[in-house]
């Protein structure tokens, strides 16, 4: 065998061996996938022994010291100021992409772009603490009085002006980079037949992007239904079921952290807390594939 003959096999032998590798690598992600889903449903059985879904999911009464374990208040709360923070942050968000798009120039879209991607790396805790000091005061003492409402501040209404803010970053980079990948020849051709810069935008780059904004906006769905932190230190912690967006609530990400210190040292009650980041985790899983179906039926059907 020749020295050439030996360097081909060689340089084969290891693009092989690389493949393998990262192949392996790619695999053991989705195996982390599955095990985080295993080890939760398995932390939950003895509850989910103990009691129906209908019981858990249906329930209004949670009292662990009592071995009442209701999610209906958590699921409840976190739907409304799920869908709440949606309604607030998806106008400006989509507003938002189509002006860094189609209106601003190279320099501002470098200067607002690094400021949403700044505003993505906050830490949730930081949204948190000036939610605090600044839209609970601002929602007790003027926007309750101004509707006519009695309110302490803590509630679903301040957690979704938090949570709207927090999304905000995932939607406007995800739908501007929708609208940037349109063809300019897509722009020039709907200008050439007369129509205005917004006619043009309406009517044709908002139905181009719709797939890619749509999922924009699933994906925001999911990361302010798991958000945390900034959302248990605004919300009040009353697990009741809202009466209106400024009552006191409570949402399952939430219920674990105000509920982690005290009920990890009982099984029951600790497998209480694994049922709910399951439910967390579902819901989360749920929305990123329906996102990701979407994208692909609506290009398929508006052939985008």
């Amino acid at each position: 065998m020749n020295l050439e003959k030996r360097r081909i096999i060689l340089r084969l032998l290891k693009e092989k061996t690389t493949r393998r590798w990262m192949s392996t690598f790619t695999f053991l992600v989705c195996i982390l996938f599955l095990l985080i889903f295993l080890s939760l449903l398995v932390e939950s059985t003895l509850l989910l022994s103990k009691y129906s879904l209908k019981e858990l999911l249906f329930s209004s009464k949670w009292n662990p010291e009592k071995y009442s374990f209701g999610f209906l208040p958590a699921i409840i709360g976190t739907i409304y100021v799920t869908i709440l923070s949606m309604v607030l942050a998806t106008p400006i968000a989509v507003l938002s992409a189509i002006y860094i798009s189609e209106f601003a120039s190279s320099q501002k879209r470098i200067l607002i772009s690094s400021f949403i991607d700044i505003l993505a790396g906050i830490p949730s805790v930081v949204f948190g603490v000036c939610a605090l000091l600044v839209l609970v005061p601002l929602v007790s003492n003027y926007i309750g009085p101004l509707i006519g409402v009695e309110t302490t501040g803590m509630c679903i209404f301040t957690a979704s002006l938090v949570l709207s803010v927090m999304v905000l970053p995932v939607i406007i980079s995800l739908s501007t980079e929708s609208l940037k990948s349109l063809p300019v020849e897509l722009r020039e051709a709907s200008l050439s037949l007369g129509a205005t810069k917004w006619e043009t935008i309406k009517k044709v780059l908002l139905k181009g992007a719709a797939p890619g904004i749509f999922s924009a906006i699933l994906l925001g769905f999911g990361r302010a239904f798991g958000e945390t932190m900034a959302v248990a230190m605004v919300i009040g912690g009353k697990n009741q079921i809202p009466s209106s967006p400024f009552s006191a609530g409570q949402t399952l990400p939430s219920l674990i952290v105000s509920s982690f210190g005290e009920m990890m040292s009982i099984p029951i009650e600790q497998s209480a807390l694994a049922f709910a980041a399951l439910q967390l985790f579902f819901v989360v899983t749920i929305f990123n594939f329906l996102a990701r179906w979407i994208k692909i039926k609506l290009k398929k059907r508006w052939g985008v």
